[in-house]
């Protein structure tokens, strides 16, 4: 039986990028899929799932409006009968100077990337209750928390500020038999990437794609579904004694002290 057969996962971001490949992973270990994303892509790659013969249900919805997000964890607790594993997903990145970024960026930030987080949570949470348990998988960073580029506070605050929330949340509701646990993710090849790439280079995004995974010893950025299976292990039973961590997967990008010392 595979890790996650008939459990119930609710996915945000899930149209594309890291949520995909983390859908897709977990579409493969058996789970049944309810997907939230903001984009109009999210039907299209759906379908894709069902083709390979998922059982995927569909929200439309943004998660910096609570009241939706409420309304689609009702409906999947109706379609499915509950609500097992949880991945927060969803968020963006706009680089700024400090000075310079405007605060609706700064809360653009902290709208998605943080609110995002704390209003699906919310909205499932009191189901994963009901049901006697579930795991919550929540999306950080190696940016804030441990390293961080010029142009990225805004980002870095936000990324940074769901450690703690993973921690808090994780000592709450430990006797409830809810896990809580972060993602540290270094560079992947995703759209976030390469809006990155394009907002650092606009005549040549490619090359910042190219100097990024230099920097990293394993010199590559990873693959959507490579992070995918690290939150299918953290969705899973497998991860049973597993709760306010943070699990750091960046092809040890953090590891040198430098990029110019040695041979």
């Amino acid at each position: 039986m595979a890790k996650l057969t008939g459990k119930v996962a609710v996915i945000t971001g899930a149209a594309m990028g890291i949520g995909a490949g983390i859908a897709s992973v977990y579409a493969k270990y058996g789970a049944k899929l309810a997907l939230i994303d903001v984009s109009p892509q999210l039907e299209s790659f759906a379908e894709s799932l069902r083709r390979e013969g998922a059982e995927v249900i569909t929200f439309q919805a943004d998660v910096r409006d609570p009241e939706a997000l409420s309304d689609a964890a009702k409906k999947v607790k109706e379609h499915y009968g509950c609500i097992n594993v949880l991945a927060c997903i969803a968020g963006v990145c706009r680089l700024g100077n400090f000075l310079e970024m405007s605060d609706a960026d700064r809360d653009f930030h902290i709208d998605v990337n943080i609110k995002g987080v704390w209003n699906t949570t919310k909205a499932v949470l009191p189901y994963m209750l009901e049901n006697g348990g579930g795991n919550i998988v929540v999306m950080s960073s190696v940016t804030g928390d441990m390293v961080a580029d010029p142009g990225e506070v805004a980002y870095a605050l936000s990324k940074a500020a769901l450690v703690g929330f993973t921690k808090a949340l994780a000592v709450e509701y430990a006797q409830q038999n809810i896990r809580v646990n972060a993602i540290c993710l270094g560079y992947a090849r995703t759209p976030m990437a390469e809006s990155i790439a394009r907002q650092s280079n606009p005549e040549d995004p490619e090359s910042v794609l190219t100097e990024m995974a230099k920097a990293i010893p394993m010199r590559r950025l990873a693959e959507p579904r490579e992070i995918g299976e690290l939150a299918a292990f953290l969705g899973s039973d497998e991860s049973s004694y597993l709760t306010g961590s943070q699990s750091l997967i960046d092809g040890g990008s953090t590891l040198p002290e430098s990029v110019s010392v040695g041979v």
